[in-house]
Protein backbone atom coordinates (compact mmCIF):
# COMPACT_ATOMS: atom_id res chain seq x y z
CA UNK A 1 0.00 0.00 0.00
CA UNK A 2 2.74 2.28 -0.86
CA UNK A 3 5.88 3.95 1.15
CA UNK A 4 5.30 4.81 4.83
CA UNK A 5 3.73 7.91 4.57
CA UNK A 6 0.89 6.53 2.46
CA UNK A 7 0.36 3.95 5.16
CA UNK A 8 0.65 6.14 8.03
CA UNK A 9 -1.89 8.63 5.88
CA UNK A 10 -4.48 6.31 5.08
CA UNK A 11 -4.27 5.19 8.54
CA UNK A 12 -5.32 8.17 9.75
CA UNK A 13 -8.12 8.82 7.43
CA UNK A 14 -9.41 4.88 8.22
CA UNK A 15 -9.55 5.58 12.07
CA UNK A 16 -10.84 8.75 12.08
CA UNK A 17 -13.60 6.94 9.36
CA UNK A 18 -13.98 4.01 12.38
CA UNK A 19 -14.74 6.85 15.38
CA UNK A 20 -17.47 8.13 12.95
CA UNK A 21 -19.05 4.58 12.38
CA UNK A 22 -18.59 3.77 16.07
CA UNK A 23 -20.78 7.11 16.97
CA UNK A 24 -23.54 5.34 14.44
CA UNK A 25 -23.13 2.55 16.10
CA UNK A 26 -24.12 4.23 19.56
CA UNK A 27 -27.19 6.31 17.47
CA UNK A 28 -28.70 3.44 15.88
CA UNK A 29 -28.61 1.79 19.57
CA UNK A 30 -30.54 4.44 20.76
CA UNK A 31 -32.87 4.90 17.76
CA UNK A 32 -33.43 0.78 18.20
CA UNK A 33 -32.08 -0.38 14.94
CA UNK A 34 -29.30 -2.41 13.67
CA UNK A 35 -26.13 -1.71 15.21
CA UNK A 36 -23.74 -4.39 14.06
CA UNK A 37 -23.20 -3.40 10.58
CA UNK A 38 -21.61 0.04 11.95
CA UNK A 39 -19.87 -1.98 15.05
CA UNK A 40 -18.59 -4.55 12.63
CA UNK A 41 -17.02 -1.62 10.15
CA UNK A 42 -16.04 0.74 13.58
CA UNK A 43 -13.60 -2.48 13.81
CA UNK A 44 -12.69 -2.80 10.97
CA UNK A 45 -11.39 1.01 10.16
CA UNK A 46 -10.10 1.50 13.66
CA UNK A 47 -8.27 -1.64 13.63
CA UNK A 48 -6.91 -1.06 9.83
CA UNK A 49 -6.11 2.09 10.36
CA UNK A 50 -4.10 1.55 13.95
CA UNK A 51 -2.31 -0.93 12.01
CA UNK A 52 -0.97 1.34 9.10
CA UNK A 53 -0.23 4.11 11.41
CA UNK A 54 1.73 1.62 13.70
CA UNK A 55 3.78 0.95 10.31
CA UNK A 56 3.73 3.68 8.56
CA UNK A 57 6.00 7.09 8.91
CA UNK A 58 4.72 10.66 9.45
CA UNK A 59 6.58 12.92 6.99
CA UNK A 60 6.69 16.85 6.91
CA UNK A 61 6.56 17.25 3.15
CA UNK A 62 5.44 14.20 0.96
CA UNK A 63 6.79 13.88 -2.62
CA UNK A 64 3.94 14.53 -5.08
CA UNK A 65 3.65 11.21 -6.87
CA UNK A 66 2.49 10.43 -2.93
CA UNK A 67 0.24 13.02 -2.25
CA UNK A 68 -1.72 11.76 -5.41
CA UNK A 69 -1.66 8.36 -4.24
CA UNK A 70 -3.10 9.11 -0.90
CA UNK A 71 -6.05 11.04 -2.18
CA UNK A 72 -6.70 7.85 -5.15
CA UNK A 73 -6.63 5.05 -2.46
CA UNK A 74 -8.28 7.08 0.02
CA UNK A 75 -11.22 7.77 -2.24
CA UNK A 76 -11.09 4.16 -3.22
CA UNK A 77 -10.89 2.62 0.31
CA UNK A 78 -12.53 4.78 2.55
CA UNK A 79 -15.74 3.94 0.70
CA UNK A 80 -14.85 0.23 0.68
CA UNK A 81 -15.18 0.54 4.61
CA UNK A 82 -18.26 2.55 4.81
CA UNK A 83 -19.94 0.27 2.70
CA UNK A 84 -20.02 -2.92 5.59
CA UNK A 85 -23.25 -1.22 7.12
CA UNK A 86 -24.84 -1.45 3.92
CA UNK A 87 -23.95 -4.63 3.44
CA UNK A 88 -24.23 -6.41 7.02
CA UNK A 89 -26.79 -4.02 8.72
CA UNK A 90 -29.04 -2.56 5.31
CA UNK A 91 -29.59 -6.55 3.64
CA UNK A 92 -27.69 -5.78 0.02
CA UNK A 93 -25.14 -7.05 -2.17
CA UNK A 94 -21.15 -6.46 -1.73
CA UNK A 95 -21.85 -4.52 -5.10
CA UNK A 96 -24.04 -2.71 -4.52
CA UNK A 97 -22.99 -1.91 -1.01
CA UNK A 98 -19.84 -0.51 -2.44
CA UNK A 99 -21.89 1.08 -5.10
CA UNK A 100 -23.96 3.22 -2.52
CA UNK A 101 -21.25 4.39 0.09
CA UNK A 102 -18.62 4.79 -3.02
CA UNK A 103 -21.92 7.33 -4.26
CA UNK A 104 -21.90 8.66 -0.82
CA UNK A 105 -18.70 9.72 -0.52
CA UNK A 106 -18.65 11.08 -4.09
CA UNK A 107 -21.34 13.01 -3.49
CA UNK A 108 -23.13 11.44 -6.81
CA UNK A 109 -26.51 10.55 -5.46
CA UNK A 110 -27.60 7.20 -7.45
CA UNK A 111 -28.60 4.42 -5.12
CA UNK A 112 -29.42 0.80 -5.79
CA UNK A 113 -32.43 1.08 -3.13
CA UNK A 114 -35.90 0.47 -4.73
CA UNK A 115 -38.08 0.58 -1.27
CA UNK A 116 -36.89 3.01 0.95
CA UNK A 117 -38.50 1.19 4.00
CA UNK A 118 -35.63 -1.46 4.27
CA UNK A 119 -33.48 1.30 5.83
CA UNK A 120 -33.73 2.80 9.18
CA UNK A 121 -32.87 6.36 9.83
CA UNK A 122 -29.48 5.47 11.01
CA UNK A 123 -28.30 4.35 7.53
CA UNK A 124 -29.99 7.07 5.97
CA UNK A 125 -28.44 9.39 7.97
CA UNK A 126 -25.07 7.54 7.66
CA UNK A 127 -25.75 8.41 3.78
CA UNK A 128 -26.36 11.80 4.45
CA UNK A 129 -23.07 12.47 5.90
CA UNK A 130 -20.48 9.96 3.94
CA UNK A 131 -21.73 12.73 1.23
CA UNK A 132 -20.87 15.96 3.60
CA UNK A 133 -17.87 14.44 4.04
CA UNK A 134 -17.58 13.89 0.36
CA UNK A 135 -18.03 16.86 -0.71
CA UNK A 136 -15.63 19.34 1.02
CA UNK A 137 -13.65 16.39 -0.17
CA UNK A 138 -9.75 17.29 0.55
CA UNK A 139 -10.03 20.06 2.36
CA UNK A 140 -12.15 18.56 5.17
CA UNK A 141 -9.86 15.80 5.02
CA UNK A 142 -6.66 18.19 5.19
CA UNK A 143 -8.46 19.99 8.17
CA UNK A 144 -10.02 17.15 10.18
CA UNK A 145 -7.96 14.66 9.61
CA UNK A 146 -4.29 15.06 8.36
CA UNK A 147 -3.82 18.43 10.21
CA UNK A 148 0.34 17.66 10.42
CA UNK A 149 0.47 18.38 6.74
CA UNK A 150 1.43 22.07 6.98
CA UNK A 151 2.61 22.88 3.59
CA UNK A 152 2.55 19.29 2.29
CA UNK A 153 -1.37 20.10 1.46
CA UNK A 154 -0.56 21.58 -1.38
CA UNK A 155 0.81 18.52 -2.99
CA UNK A 156 -3.05 17.17 -1.69
CA UNK A 157 -4.51 20.03 -2.91
CA UNK A 158 -3.30 19.30 -6.53
CA UNK A 159 -4.75 16.09 -6.64
CA UNK A 160 -8.42 18.09 -6.90
CA UNK A 161 -7.36 21.03 -8.31
CA UNK A 162 -8.81 21.80 -11.79
CA UNK A 163 -5.79 23.07 -13.64
CA UNK A 164 -6.03 26.25 -13.59
CA UNK A 165 -4.65 28.20 -11.04
CA UNK A 166 -7.06 30.29 -8.61
CA UNK A 167 -6.30 33.53 -6.73
CA UNK A 168 -5.83 32.27 -3.35
CA UNK A 169 -8.13 33.99 -0.82
CA UNK A 170 -4.87 33.76 2.32
CA UNK A 171 -1.31 33.04 1.97
CA UNK A 172 -1.58 30.12 3.66
CA UNK A 173 -2.96 26.95 2.27
CA UNK A 174 -4.64 26.03 5.64
CA UNK A 175 -5.79 28.73 6.71
CA UNK A 176 -7.82 28.87 3.54
CA UNK A 177 -8.95 25.61 4.19
CA UNK A 178 -10.12 25.96 7.11
CA UNK A 179 -12.10 28.99 6.10
CA UNK A 180 -13.56 26.95 3.72
CA UNK A 181 -14.50 24.29 5.66
CA UNK A 182 -16.08 27.13 8.55
CA UNK A 183 -18.09 28.61 5.97
CA UNK A 184 -19.16 24.73 4.30
CA UNK A 185 -20.37 24.42 7.86
CA UNK A 186 -22.12 27.38 8.16
CA UNK A 187 -24.49 26.83 4.89
CA UNK A 188 -25.20 23.38 6.01
CA UNK A 189 -26.90 24.81 9.28
CA UNK A 190 -28.27 27.37 7.28
CA UNK A 191 -29.81 24.82 5.16
CA UNK A 192 -30.56 22.75 7.69
CA UNK A 193 -33.02 25.92 9.55
CA UNK A 194 -34.17 26.69 5.96
CA UNK A 195 -35.71 23.41 5.85
CA UNK A 196 -37.45 22.81 8.75
CA UNK A 197 -39.04 26.39 8.89
CA UNK A 198 -40.40 25.39 5.94
CA UNK A 199 -42.13 22.05 6.41
CA UNK A 200 -39.42 19.36 6.78
CA UNK A 201 -39.12 17.44 10.09
CA UNK A 202 -35.79 18.20 12.05
CA UNK A 203 -34.51 14.61 10.67
CA UNK A 204 -35.27 15.22 6.87
CA UNK A 205 -34.02 18.81 7.70
CA UNK A 206 -30.95 17.60 8.90
CA UNK A 207 -30.42 14.67 5.75
CA UNK A 208 -31.08 16.85 3.00
CA UNK A 209 -28.99 19.95 4.40
CA UNK A 210 -26.19 17.28 4.60
CA UNK A 211 -26.79 15.88 1.39
CA UNK A 212 -27.38 19.93 -0.54
CA UNK A 213 -24.10 21.89 0.56
CA UNK A 214 -21.82 18.69 -1.07
CA UNK A 215 -24.08 18.54 -4.41
CA UNK A 216 -24.87 15.02 -3.60
CA UNK A 217 -28.28 15.30 -3.81
CA UNK A 218 -29.60 11.86 -2.11
CA UNK A 219 -33.24 11.96 -0.22
CA UNK A 220 -34.36 9.61 2.65
CA UNK A 221 -37.93 9.94 0.66
CA UNK A 222 -38.22 8.45 -2.28
CA UNK A 223 -39.67 10.92 -4.34
CA UNK A 224 -37.14 13.35 -3.29
CA UNK A 225 -38.36 16.98 -3.19
CA UNK A 226 -41.50 16.15 -4.90
CA UNK A 227 -42.73 14.82 -1.70
CA UNK A 228 -42.30 18.31 0.23
CA UNK A 229 -43.35 21.84 -0.04
CA UNK A 230 -42.82 24.50 -2.85
CA UNK A 231 -41.32 27.37 0.00
CA UNK A 232 -38.46 24.11 0.36
CA UNK A 233 -37.81 23.27 -2.65
CA UNK A 234 -37.51 27.22 -3.83
CA UNK A 235 -34.73 26.94 -0.22
CA UNK A 236 -33.20 24.10 -2.00
CA UNK A 237 -32.57 26.38 -4.67
CA UNK A 238 -30.92 28.96 -3.11
CA UNK A 239 -28.72 26.40 -1.36
CA UNK A 240 -27.65 24.40 -4.17
CA UNK A 241 -26.86 27.28 -5.93
CA UNK A 242 -24.21 27.74 -3.47
CA UNK A 243 -23.35 24.22 -3.36
CA UNK A 244 -22.22 24.83 -7.29
CA UNK A 245 -20.25 28.16 -6.92
CA UNK A 246 -16.77 28.58 -5.22
CA UNK A 247 -15.99 28.64 -1.86
CA UNK A 248 -13.23 30.91 -1.84
CA UNK A 249 -15.32 33.20 -3.73
CA UNK A 250 -18.57 32.79 -1.46
CA UNK A 251 -16.37 33.10 1.72
CA UNK A 252 -14.55 36.46 -0.16
CA UNK A 253 -17.74 37.65 -0.97
CA UNK A 254 -19.95 37.36 2.44
CA UNK A 255 -16.80 36.86 5.45
CA UNK A 256 -13.87 38.84 4.16
CA UNK A 257 -12.88 41.96 5.67
CA UNK A 258 -12.33 43.63 2.33
CA UNK A 259 -15.66 42.09 0.11
CA UNK A 260 -14.78 40.81 -2.93
CA UNK A 261 -17.06 41.56 -6.29
CA UNK A 262 -18.26 38.26 -7.52
CA UNK A 263 -19.47 39.49 -10.59
CA UNK A 264 -15.73 40.25 -11.51
CA UNK A 265 -15.12 36.56 -11.65
CA UNK A 266 -15.75 35.38 -14.96
CA UNK A 267 -16.59 31.96 -13.91
CA UNK A 268 -18.89 32.75 -11.58
CA UNK A 269 -20.67 35.45 -14.44
CA UNK A 270 -20.95 32.56 -16.73
CA UNK A 271 -22.44 30.11 -13.76
CA UNK A 272 -25.07 32.77 -13.30
CA UNK A 273 -26.39 33.61 -17.03
CA UNK A 274 -26.00 29.28 -17.42
CA UNK A 275 -28.69 29.09 -14.75
CA UNK A 276 -30.70 31.73 -15.36
CA UNK A 277 -31.03 30.78 -18.93
CA UNK A 278 -31.40 27.51 -18.98
CA UNK A 279 -34.18 27.80 -16.33
CA UNK A 280 -36.16 30.48 -18.38
CA UNK A 281 -36.08 28.32 -22.00
CA UNK A 282 -37.67 25.44 -19.44
CA UNK A 283 -39.97 27.37 -17.89
CA UNK A 284 -41.25 28.66 -21.40
CA UNK A 285 -41.68 24.83 -21.98
CA UNK A 286 -43.41 24.24 -19.17
CA UNK A 287 -45.88 27.15 -19.39
CA UNK A 288 -46.68 26.15 -23.07
CA UNK A 289 -46.49 22.60 -23.48
CA UNK A 290 -46.85 21.12 -19.88
CA UNK A 291 -49.74 23.75 -18.82
CA UNK A 292 -47.86 25.10 -15.71
CA UNK A 293 -49.21 27.87 -13.91
CA UNK A 294 -45.93 30.56 -13.90
CA UNK A 295 -44.81 29.92 -10.33
CA UNK A 296 -44.76 26.35 -10.53
CA UNK A 297 -43.06 26.43 -14.07
CA UNK A 298 -40.15 29.01 -13.17
CA UNK A 299 -39.92 26.95 -9.57
CA UNK A 300 -39.36 23.32 -11.76
CA UNK A 301 -37.05 24.85 -13.87
CA UNK A 302 -34.60 26.66 -11.76
CA UNK A 303 -35.25 23.78 -9.02
CA UNK A 304 -34.22 20.84 -11.77
CA UNK A 305 -31.61 23.00 -14.23
CA UNK A 306 -29.60 24.01 -10.65
CA UNK A 307 -30.01 20.60 -9.57
CA UNK A 308 -28.40 18.94 -12.52
CA UNK A 309 -26.00 21.93 -13.49
CA UNK A 310 -24.21 21.64 -9.76
CA UNK A 311 -24.33 17.49 -9.75
CA UNK A 312 -26.61 17.67 -6.88
CA UNK A 313 -29.39 15.44 -8.42
CA UNK A 314 -32.45 16.07 -6.31
CA UNK A 315 -35.82 16.22 -7.99
CA UNK A 316 -39.05 18.35 -7.47
CA UNK A 317 -40.74 16.34 -9.99
CA UNK A 318 -40.60 13.33 -12.20
CA UNK A 319 -38.45 15.18 -15.18
CA UNK A 320 -38.70 11.94 -17.13
CA UNK A 321 -42.45 12.41 -18.09
CA UNK A 322 -41.52 15.79 -20.02
CA UNK A 323 -41.11 16.17 -23.21
CA UNK A 324 -38.17 15.49 -25.11
CA UNK A 325 -36.51 18.29 -25.84
CA UNK A 326 -37.43 19.88 -22.11
CA UNK A 327 -35.18 16.59 -20.94
CA UNK A 328 -32.39 17.07 -23.78
CA UNK A 329 -32.01 20.47 -22.25
CA UNK A 330 -31.33 18.79 -18.54
CA UNK A 331 -28.95 16.25 -20.40
CA UNK A 332 -27.23 18.95 -22.13
CA UNK A 333 -26.93 20.96 -18.14
CA UNK A 334 -25.26 17.64 -16.70
CA UNK A 335 -22.11 18.23 -19.19
CA UNK A 336 -21.86 21.96 -18.17
CA UNK A 337 -21.22 21.63 -14.22
CA UNK A 338 -20.19 24.07 -11.44
CA UNK A 339 -17.42 26.08 -10.41
CA UNK A 340 -14.22 25.03 -9.31
CA UNK A 341 -13.32 25.23 -6.01
CA UNK A 342 -16.55 24.38 -5.65
CA UNK A 343 -18.37 20.95 -4.41
CA UNK A 344 -19.82 19.94 -7.62
CA UNK A 345 -18.57 17.31 -9.88
CA UNK A 346 -18.06 17.37 -13.70
CA UNK A 347 -15.44 19.03 -16.20
CA UNK A 348 -16.16 22.26 -14.00
CA UNK A 349 -17.24 25.23 -15.71
CA UNK A 350 -13.27 26.96 -15.90
CA UNK A 351 -12.62 24.47 -18.01
CA UNK A 352 -15.10 24.80 -20.59
CA UNK A 353 -14.15 28.75 -20.84
CA UNK A 354 -10.87 28.00 -20.91
CA UNK A 355 -11.19 25.25 -23.78
CA UNK A 356 -13.87 28.10 -25.48
CA UNK A 357 -11.07 31.07 -25.66
CA UNK A 358 -8.91 28.45 -26.96
CA UNK A 359 -11.38 27.84 -29.69
CA UNK A 360 -11.96 31.44 -30.33
CA UNK A 361 -8.29 31.95 -30.31
CA UNK A 362 -7.78 29.50 -32.95
CA UNK A 363 -10.10 31.05 -35.58
CA UNK A 364 -8.46 34.34 -35.14
CA UNK A 365 -5.50 32.98 -35.95
CA UNK A 366 -6.60 31.12 -39.08
CA UNK A 367 -7.43 34.33 -40.44
CA UNK A 368 -4.63 36.59 -38.78
CA UNK A 369 -1.22 34.01 -38.82
CA UNK A 370 1.07 36.56 -37.71
CA UNK A 371 -0.89 37.93 -34.85
CA UNK A 372 0.53 37.62 -31.30
CA UNK A 373 -2.97 36.20 -29.34
CA UNK A 374 -2.13 35.70 -26.03
CA UNK A 375 -5.15 33.15 -24.21
CA UNK A 376 -7.43 35.21 -21.52
CA UNK A 377 -9.47 34.16 -18.70
CA UNK A 378 -11.10 37.53 -17.72
CA UNK A 379 -8.08 39.93 -17.32
CA UNK A 380 -6.02 37.28 -16.74
CA UNK A 381 -3.27 35.22 -19.00
CA UNK A 382 -3.35 31.74 -18.96
CA UNK A 383 -0.58 29.76 -19.93
CA UNK A 384 0.02 26.91 -22.47
CA UNK A 385 0.67 24.11 -19.64
CA UNK A 386 -3.03 25.11 -18.11
CA UNK A 387 -4.21 25.46 -21.70
CA UNK A 388 -2.50 21.72 -22.58
CA UNK A 389 -3.55 20.36 -18.67
CA UNK A 390 -7.00 21.52 -19.43
CA UNK A 391 -7.31 19.91 -23.15
CA UNK A 392 -5.96 16.40 -21.41
CA UNK A 393 -8.49 16.61 -18.74
CA UNK A 394 -11.26 16.87 -20.95
CA UNK A 395 -10.39 14.61 -23.17
CA UNK A 396 -9.67 11.75 -21.06
CA UNK A 397 -13.06 13.13 -19.87
CA UNK A 398 -15.17 12.55 -22.81
CA UNK A 399 -12.92 9.50 -23.17
CA UNK A 400 -13.85 7.50 -20.38
CA UNK A 401 -17.76 9.00 -20.84
CA UNK A 402 -18.19 7.20 -23.93
CA UNK A 403 -16.47 4.31 -22.79
CA UNK A 404 -19.04 4.05 -19.98
CA UNK A 405 -21.44 4.14 -22.45
CA UNK A 406 -20.20 1.48 -24.55
CA UNK A 407 -19.98 -1.04 -21.40
CA UNK A 408 -23.56 -0.15 -20.10
CA UNK A 409 -25.52 0.20 -23.33
CA UNK A 410 -23.95 -3.46 -23.99
CA UNK A 411 -25.02 -4.66 -20.76
CA UNK A 412 -28.71 -2.97 -20.76
CA UNK A 413 -29.28 -2.77 -24.17
CA UNK A 414 -30.65 1.03 -23.53
CA UNK A 415 -28.67 3.42 -25.17
CA UNK A 416 -30.69 6.78 -23.24
CA UNK A 417 -29.80 4.21 -19.92
CA UNK A 418 -26.16 3.61 -21.09
CA UNK A 419 -25.47 7.77 -22.04
CA UNK A 420 -27.49 8.99 -18.92
CA UNK A 421 -26.23 6.69 -16.51
CA UNK A 422 -23.07 6.98 -17.74
CA UNK A 423 -23.12 10.89 -17.91
CA UNK A 424 -24.27 10.79 -14.26
CA UNK A 425 -21.92 8.45 -13.22
CA UNK A 426 -18.21 10.34 -14.28
CA UNK A 427 -20.17 13.64 -13.78
CA UNK A 428 -21.48 12.87 -10.12
CA UNK A 429 -24.74 13.29 -10.46
CA UNK A 430 -26.62 11.19 -9.76
CA UNK A 431 -30.04 10.30 -11.91
CA UNK A 432 -30.21 9.78 -15.89
CA UNK A 433 -33.43 9.20 -17.65
CA UNK A 434 -35.43 5.86 -17.88
CA UNK A 435 -35.61 3.48 -15.37
CA UNK A 436 -32.24 5.14 -13.68
CA UNK A 437 -34.32 8.78 -13.90
CA UNK A 438 -35.25 10.73 -10.55
CA UNK A 439 -38.03 8.43 -9.70
CA UNK A 440 -36.24 5.72 -10.25
CA UNK A 441 -33.21 3.48 -8.67
CA UNK A 442 -29.66 1.80 -10.01
CA UNK A 443 -31.06 -1.42 -8.78
CA UNK A 444 -31.26 -3.32 -12.20
CA UNK A 445 -28.45 -2.58 -13.71
CA UNK A 446 -25.94 -5.65 -14.23
CA UNK A 447 -22.90 -6.07 -11.78
CA UNK A 448 -20.48 -4.97 -14.61
CA UNK A 449 -22.11 -1.63 -15.12
CA UNK A 450 -22.92 -1.38 -11.87
CA UNK A 451 -18.94 -1.50 -11.53
CA UNK A 452 -18.00 0.70 -14.59
CA UNK A 453 -20.36 2.57 -12.66
CA UNK A 454 -18.13 3.16 -9.24
CA UNK A 455 -15.19 3.32 -11.41
CA UNK A 456 -16.27 5.82 -13.21
CA UNK A 457 -17.74 7.47 -9.71
CA UNK A 458 -14.26 7.40 -8.06
CA UNK A 459 -12.37 8.38 -10.94
CA UNK A 460 -14.81 11.77 -11.86
CA UNK A 461 -14.54 12.62 -8.40
CA UNK A 462 -10.75 13.14 -7.69
CA UNK A 463 -10.57 14.87 -11.40
CA UNK A 464 -9.43 11.75 -13.28
CA UNK A 465 -5.11 12.55 -13.48
CA UNK A 466 -4.89 10.50 -10.17
CA UNK A 467 -6.66 7.70 -11.25
CA UNK A 468 -4.58 7.23 -14.44
CA UNK A 469 -1.81 7.88 -12.87
CA UNK A 470 -1.87 4.92 -10.57
CA UNK A 471 -1.31 2.96 -13.84
CA UNK A 472 1.57 5.05 -14.68
CA UNK A 473 5.27 3.22 -14.01
CA UNK A 474 6.46 5.99 -13.46
CA UNK A 475 4.24 6.60 -10.40
CA UNK A 476 5.39 3.44 -8.68
CA UNK A 477 9.00 4.31 -9.42
CA UNK A 478 8.40 7.29 -7.30
CA UNK A 479 6.63 5.63 -5.05
CA UNK A 480 9.55 3.06 -4.15
CA UNK A 481 12.09 5.88 -3.92
CA UNK A 482 10.09 7.20 -1.74
CA UNK A 483 10.17 4.80 0.77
Amino acid sequence: MGGGFVRYSLGTAFRALGWVLLAFAGLALVWREPVLGFLSSAVVGLGLGQLLRRTGTPKAEPRRAEGLYIVATMWLLVPLIGALPYWIGGGVGLIDAYFEAMSGFTTTGATILSDFGQWGKSLFLWRALSQWFGGVGIIVLFVAVLPHFAVAGRQLFFAESTGVQKEKLTPRLRHTAEMVLRVYTLLTIMAVLGYWITGMSFYDALAHALTTMPAGGFSPNPQSFAAYSPASQWVAVVFMFFAGANFLLIAGTFFARSPRNPWRDPEFKIYTLAIVTASTILAIYHVHLHDYALEPALRHAFFQVTSLLTSTGFASVDYTQWVVPAQALLVFVMFVSGSAGSAAGGVKLVRWLVMTNHVIRELKRTLHPNAVLPLRLGSKAVGEDVLRSVSAFVMLYLFLFVLGTMVIVFTEHDLIVAFTASAAFIGNVGPGLGSVGPMGSFADLHPLAKLVGIFQMWAGRIELIPVLLLFHPDTWRALRRSR
